[in-house]
């Protein structure tokens, strides 16, 4: 149990780094989108890999999978514009301030990105006893843009240096235990169910990309952040194939 919970904190240091990185540079718009493009990449390649492939395998042709995907989906959409409604819908807006009354909202719009990776990082870390490196991999890296952007948001809207790292803090502390939960509460389910929860993942995670990450990339990186993207997509899949290799 230890372990999950240590690799939900691997994870989501990205996080923390991300806000040291911030606060001590000041990186170009354009840069911040190449980096979530590359991010969005990774995320795809894993949501592909790790979560629907492997949800449809386990479903064994059971309708399990497709409701975890539609039903992960819509109500990462629904969550996302109850959240939007409190002041938090810009909260990976590259170069836009943020105030620091809205901090509830921005933190429980962080975490509704968060929880469902790390929960899978638990998930992994059940089935592998070693954790899925694929998956590690891609949510440290789409997470590295995420607290770039929010930092770079939190120091134009007057927000101290201490209190943006505690913010990262918290967030990555919280998403750990939820790989934890994701150890605990969820890797004893039967396979139908989670073929469920594997393909609710997915329908989430690529519900915020598609909305949040992959429109930012390219407002900001333009035509590159494409390549980026297919570069993030090619280096998650090299990791899949080594993952796999000794099977």
């Amino acid at each position: 149990m230890l372990q999950a919970f240590l690799l939900g904190l691997l994870a989501t240091s990205s996080l923390i780094l991300g806000g040291i990185i911030a606060i001590r540079f000041d990186l170009s718009g354009r840069l911040i989108g190449k980096i979530m493009g590359f991010g969005a990449g990774t995320l795809i390649s894993a949501i592909s890999y790790e979560l629907v492939f492997e949800a449809v395998k386990l479903g064994k042709g059971s309708i399990y999978p497709t409701f975890g995907f539609f039903g992960g989906a819509l109500m990462f959409y629904g969550a996302d514009r109850l959240i939007g409604h409190f002041g938090a819908k810009n909260r990976l807006k590259i170069g836009t301030a943020k105030e620091s009354n809205l901090i509830v909202p921005m933190v429980l719009a962080i975490i509704l990105d968060g929880v469902p990776e790390s929960i899978i990082v638990g998930l992994g870390f059940f089935k592998h006893q070693t954790g899925s490196l694929a998956m590690l991999v891609a949510v440290f890296i789409s997470n590295l843009p995420e607290a770039i952007a929010g930092s770079s948001g939190m120091k134009k809207g007057n927000w101290s240096n201490k209190k943006i790292m505690l913010l990262w803090i918290f967030i990555s502390f919280l998403c750990a235990f939820a790989s934890l939960a994701g150890y605990s509460l969820f890797g004893s389910v039967s396979n139908e169910w989670l073929s469920f929860i594997l393909a609710f993942a997915g329908g989430a995670i690529l519900m915020m990309l598609a909305n949040s990450m992959i429109p930012e990339a390219y407002e900001h990186g333009h035509k590159s952040a494409g390549v980026y993207t297919v570069v993030g997509f090619f280096v998650s899949v090299c990791v899949v194939v080594y993952e796999n290799m000794g099977h």
